[in-house]
């Protein structure tokens, strides 16, 4: 049975590519069957090929192979990619040869070196694979690339046909990087998983790695500790952090029988463990390949000027071949004077300024973008959000703020509320529970101090409160079921409905009191963020039709935090992979859907979505990783000045792709009449180029149009 190894590929740009490598790695004599998935950047070969023989496959795209048990090399600075310096060297070498034209002509030797010099090193990869394009008769841009650079030599335009070269490995090298550094999201997400469990046997501890733990063994997982491995708790009491999976903000009381999950946080207890699933079957493994599958499922959608090219490149070198040869063998024409037509016809048919009609407005605009604090991680995202017409958000740190914070304060009849306020200190001031933080700041904004209180023997119950001695006296703060279970003569019919009423309302709530009376309640609520009202009525305003909320939170504080933040349909308790089943729906509706999300648990659903969003410096890594889209300074304003430049970038794009189109066509009805001349043929190539770039500029200009307003 043949070998299956799964490899790591550097250096896709486009899925053309992709295609070509999986073709060449097929046909070596060693391998029995490849299969490339382009959008993760990772090869799966049976067989026994070398990783020097899958480079060689990948050599005219200068692709680079690790295996994938090696792990995700680190990245590397764009002008530190010993791959880019020939792009930058050729670039210098344009500028030194544009020089050089100006002031000692294009003929002279020493400017037709520099040309000719920037054209080998920026473009030879380029030349080989266009010419091996032309004789298979494929025409792709490199075909089509190659020709107008072959072109423009030929007629002696050498300082216009190293400028399309450095444009376009500029272009090439711009996009490698960031395909790049978008797949390392995926490989990343295994970080969240210790490499090691403690696993307990005879009585003793022993560290393994995780991959050689098996099923039925038992874990010790203590406080401030990663869950390696699904399993089910045994023994002890704890609160875990389960947001990786969840995006449940505040944790939950694991007890015996209850299971838990690889990469959550166990904050309080100790735990015994015993493994349910192995490492790569594990609910976190899951949505690595869920993240996987989802964004292969993703092919790029191919550039108008791509699939222009497949009938612009032969209908060009069709009519320049015809222009040459025609009026000489049929009507008797000079020869020197319809040749010189039809190489002035490549030079009009050379694709300078369709080639960097989009490219230019969309690095323009990611420019814009980036100053306005959006991180976009490619043209095709920023052309899709313009497409957009439905939202998913994420609720946790998303619409909401991330954190609880306390939102009512109501004591009992014999207390008032500053002694209700510190009671909450005196009990909750060392904890680091997120509750126990919401308390202590609520306290610090009120002014609450202890006096002369003496606080000792602080003892906490895991999952269920903390209680301390406050002057010789025992005092709680604790779930109602910690207060039912302990104390159950405390709480009468007006508390109990008032804890239902609260908890209806989507809070949680918390009571203070000793062993004789109840003090008063707390109750805490994840509050929606300043402005999301405007900012949904924003994106309305930009054609969304449909935003939803998806979270894996409970039904009352989901449908309470939903209506008050304005969403048209909230989908509750979901676990990751319901959040695709949302977006997959979206789109069988006829949507174009986005998402919006900040947690692993969104990674799924980001991946699935039309257009990925991550809230930038609270969401975790993969999600920012994995998402296409990135609000750096988490701030939801900025998604309908996302939604504007989009728009705006499609619309400057459309009117470039008319400018240089029609500059072309104006300069090719000259050629019937003989009128076509070198010179006309590059200003109209030059004018093109030069209208494009002008016009693009202009989004640059482009403001946060909501920020002014509000």
């Amino acid at each position: 049975m043949n070998k299956k190894e799964t490899y790591i590929v550097q250096g896709f740009t486009c899925a053309n590519c992709a295609s070509q490598f999986e073709r060449n790695v097929n046909e070596l004599h060693n391998v029995e069957h490849a299969k490339v998935h382009f959008s993760s950047g990772k090869i799966d070969v049976e067989g026994s090929a070398t990783i020097e023989q899958l480079e060689k496959a990948g050599a005219f795209e200068g692709l680079k192979i690790r295996k994938e048990a090696e792990g995700v090399p680190e990245s590397r600075p764009f002008w530190k990619s010993k791959r880019n310096i020939p792009v930058m060297i050729s670039a210098i070498l344009v500028i030194i040869g544009w020089v050089l034209l100006f002031n000692i002509g294009e003929g002279h030797p020493f400017t037709v070196i520099i040309f000719l010099s920037a054209m080998v090193i920026g473009g030879y990869q380029l030349f080989i694979q266009g010419v091996k394009n032309l004789v298979r008769l494929q025409f792709d841009m490199k075909t089509l690339m190659t020709i107008a650079i072959i072109g423009a030599v030929l007629i002696g335009e050498l300082g216009e046909g190293a400028l399309v070269v450095i444009l376009f490995a500029i272009s090439e090298a711009l996009e490698r990087y960031s395909m790049d550094q978008a797949r390392r999201s995926i490989r990343s997400l295994m970080t969240k998983v210790p490499k090691e469990a403690i696993v307990l046997g005879n009585d003793e501890e022993q560290k393994k790695p995780i991959a050689e733990v098996q099923i039925g063994e038992h874990l010790i997982i203590r406080p401030g500790e990663k869950i390696p491995l699904d399993g089910k708790v045994v023994k002890g009491t704890s609160a875990v952090n389960e947001a990786p999976i969840t995006g449940e903000s505040i944790p939950i009381t694991k007890l015996k029988d209850d299971h838990v999950y690889a990469g959550t946080l166990n904050e309080e207890g100790v735990l015994e463990v015993v493994v349910m699933k192995l490492a790569n079957d594990s609910t976190l493994a899951k949505i690595i390949h869920l993240v996987e599958d989802a964004q292969e499922e993703r092919a790029p959608a191919q550039q108008f000027v791509d699939r222009f090219a497949k009938y612009y490149t032969p209908a060009i070198i069709l009519l320049a071949f015809l222009v040459m040869t025609v009026p000489p063998l049929f009507f008797a024409a000079a020869w020197s004077e319809w040749v010189y037509l039809g190489l002035a016809t490549l030079v009009v048919g050379c694709p300078c300024a369709l080639v960097i009609s989009t490219p230019v407005a969309i690095v323009t605009a990611i420019g814009n973008s980036a100053k306005n604090g959006v991180l976009i991680k490619g043209g095709m995202y920023l052309e899709q959000m313009g497409s957009v017409n439905a939202i998913a958000f994420d609720k946790t740190g998303t619409l909401t703020r991330g954190m609880p914070e306390v939102t009512d304060v109501i004591p009992t009849e014999s207390m008032s509320k500053e002694e209700l306020l510190r009671y909450g200190l005196a009990v909750e001031r060392y904890s680091t529970h997120p509750i126990a933080e919401a308390i202590v700041r609520k306290t610090n904004q009120e002014g609450t101090t202890l006096l002369n209180w003496q606080v000792e023997r602080s003892e906490a119950y895991t999952g269920k409160g903390m209680a301390v001695e406050i002057n010789g006296a025992f005092v709680y703060i604790g779930s109602p079921n910690f207060v039912e279970e302990s104390y159950p003569d405390l709480l009468n019919g007006y508390w109990l409905d008032k804890i239902d009423e609260l908890q209806k309302q989507g809070k949680t709530v918390v009571l203070a009191g000793s062993e004789e009376k109840l003090f008063g309640v707390f109750a805490l609520r994840d509050e929606v963020r300043k402005g999301t009202d405007g900012v949904l009525q924003k994106l309305r305003h930009y054609g969304v039709k449909e935003i939803a909320m998806l979270t894996g939170d409970q039904t009352y504080t989901a449908q309470a935090i939903g209506e008050k933040a304005g969403v048209t349909t909230v989908h509750s308790e979901l676990l990751p992979e319901q959040k695709v089943n949302v977006i997959m729906t979206l789109k069988k509706q006829g949507f174009t859907p986005a998402m919006v999300g900040d947690g692993i648990n969104d990674a799924p659903a980001l991946a699935a979505s039309d257009v990925g969003v991550a809230m930038g410096t609270v969401g975790t890594d993969v999600a920012l990783e994995t998402a296409d889209i990135a609000l750096m300074g988490d701030r939801l304003e900025k998604l309908p000045y996302l939604m504007g430049l989009s728009k705006k970038t499609m619309a400057v794009i459309k009117q470039n792709i008319t400018f240089s189109l029609a500059l072309k066509a104006f300069a090719l009805l000259l050629v019937p009449l003989g009128m076509l001349t070198l010179w006309i043929a590059i200003f109209a190539d030059i004018g093109a180029t030069l209208l494009v770039t002008l016009n693009s500029m202009r989004l640059m200009k482009m403001k946060d149009q909501f920020e002014q307003k509000h």
